[in-house]
């Protein structure tokens, strides 16, 4: 019994895999974070932020909040908002998904569409940032949460690490973690540091994103990666870092689906093909535990889509050559 939606945020299921990687002799755990009600990890950063500017007085009533996301964070943000009774206003862009959209509209959010990318990246997150300070300008009585720097996205996963230490019983070995913003890793990160643990962490980034250095490209999955490095960043807490594409991504939501009946989203899916990259130097015995980010059903128009599938990744059965198994079950569609 909870006395609040609010209070159902966080204390989500860790839950053994057991036939993904069967024939390893390491154990994975998944840290489910679609649990949490709006549907993803973000609702734990979207907390943690309001509650300490709402504590500050940088928020209070009649103040309108105003954010760029492409979906969780925007979601997250919406929920809590909408619990507050705060106007919330949500700059996106084209990579934003429908479902995500009309989410957003249910919890009573207003849009802010950016429809051209920043003339000089070529990127759309820069486009949203700027779009989101003019608004802030105009607005009166607003708050910029600033998902980027904001310290309070980080130090909401204090919990997270800490849960999955008391769930598991001890410090995993490996701990598996999608960047985007960073907070997630960089707040793990922090927990494993301040608490010596003996856990390797292992940053999972996108091809294409800068966060660990690289060119910009264009990527499709919205919310892993970025095209300018977040202020959170902290490159000195990760011990690895595995960067994996777009199709990579689709790869590992159909294999986890397929062989372990949990449908996530696009970061978790390249949150275990980068289990699946390092599987061959995981140590006999290792615990190791991957942070799924949110659910799939957000997805269904794109990643588990067939069509979707298909136009974008055509005339790629080249990088397939050693996983024949998923070529049949996306590829031949």
């Amino acid at each position: 019994m909870h006395d609040d939606i609010l209070l159902k945020i966080g204390k989500t299921p860790l839950v053994k895999l057991s036939r993904v990687f069967k024939e390893y002799d390491f154990d994975l755990y998944a840290k489910l974070e679609g649990f949490n009600p709006g549907g993803s990890i973000k609702d734990r950063a979207a907390l943690s932020i309001i509650r300490n500017a709402l504590r500050t007085g940088e928020v209070k009533p009649g103040t309108t909040v105003v954010e760029s996301s492409s979906g969780n964070m925007g979601i997250g943000l919406a929920q809590v908002c909408s619990y507050y009774g705060l106007t919330f206003v949500c700059v996106i862009d084209p990579k934003t998904t429908a479902s995500n959209i009309e989410i957003l509209k249910a919890y009573g959010a207003e849009i802010d569409y950016v429809s051209e990318p920043d003339p000089e990246t070529g990127e759309y997150l820069p486009a949203r940032i700027a779009r989101v300070r003019e608004l802030i300008q105009t607005i009166p009585n607003s708050y910029w949460p600033d998902q980027y720097s904001n310290h309070y996205n980080y130090l909401a996963h204090y919990e997270t690490m800490s849960e999955i230490v008391t769930q598991l019983g001890q410090a995993p070995d490996y701990l598996f973690c999608a960047t985007s913003t960073c907070g997630t890793v960089r707040g793990c990160g922090e927990f494993v540091r301040s608490n010596e643990l003996p856990t390797t962490i292992v940053a999972v980034d996108a091809v294409g994103s800068v966060i660990f250095g690289g060119t910009s490209t264009k990527r499709l999955i919205p919310g892993h990666g970025a095209s300018v490095v977040p202020n959170l960043c902290q490159p000195d807490l990760v011990d690895q870092v595995v960067k994996v594409t777009d199709l990579d991504c689709v790869i590992g939501c159909r294999r986890m689906v397929r062989k372990e009946a949990i449908l996530i989203g696009g970061s978790s899916g390249a949150v275990l093909m980068a289990v699946d990259r390092m599987k061959e130097t995981i140590e006999p015995g290792a615990k190791c535990v991957a942070i799924f980010a949110d659910r799939g059903e957000r997805y269904l128009d794109t990643i588990y889509s067939d069509s979707w599938v298909s136009k974008h990744f055509q005339g790629m059965t080249h990088l397939w050559q050693k996983q024949p198994q998923e070529k049949e079950m996306v590829m031949a569609i």
